[in-house]
């Protein structure tokens, strides 16, 4: 083990629609604007202050496909990830650095009353072990039908 760990998690609100990018090997990427909020009371003045922090949410392939359906503006979401920053160059050749938040779990936290229920379909979606959501196992109403030992046959 290394030694050293990158992991950033976040629950907030989605600040727009997923953008969707295209790839001709069948690809894909999607990333969104997330804002968490923090609330804290100045001692000193006794006003509640009220800080938001924008961070862009970076998934890919299946995950990204799932967020574009059910991710709509202003849903809450749970994110998992890692932090990763990029630098490129603007139109006057000025460096510029970006710092995202490449998704590798996440899990829907708004319900939705229409249109269906992604968290019936995919509670919580790791990204990292299968590009598809986690589904549930079937699960038998009948307790007696349960075996006693653990024999695999």
């Amino acid at each position: 083990m290394s030694g050293t760990i990158n992991k950033a998690m976040l629950i907030g609100h989605t600040g727009d629609e997923v953008k969707m990018h295209y790839f001709e090997g069948g690809g894909c990427i999607g990333n969104f604007p997330l804002a968490t909020n923090e609330t804290y009371t100045n001692r000193s003045t006794g006003e509640k202050v009220s800080n938001t922090e924008w961070h862009t949410i970076v998934v890919r392939n299946k995950a990204a496909e799932i967020c574009e359906k059910y991710l709509k503006k202003g849903d809450k979401v749970y994110i998992e990830g890692r932090i990763k920053t990029r630098k490129w160059q603007d139109d006057q050749g000025k460096d510029r650095y970006t710092t995202e938040i490449h998704c590798t779990e996440f899990t829907f936290l708004s319900p939705k009353s229409e249109g269906g229920n992604p968290q019936a379909a995919s509670p919580n979606t790791n990204v990292q072990s299968s590009q598809k959501p986690a589904q549930e196992p079937a699960q038998t109403t009948d307790p007696i039908s349960k075996e006693e030992d653990d024999l695999p046959f």
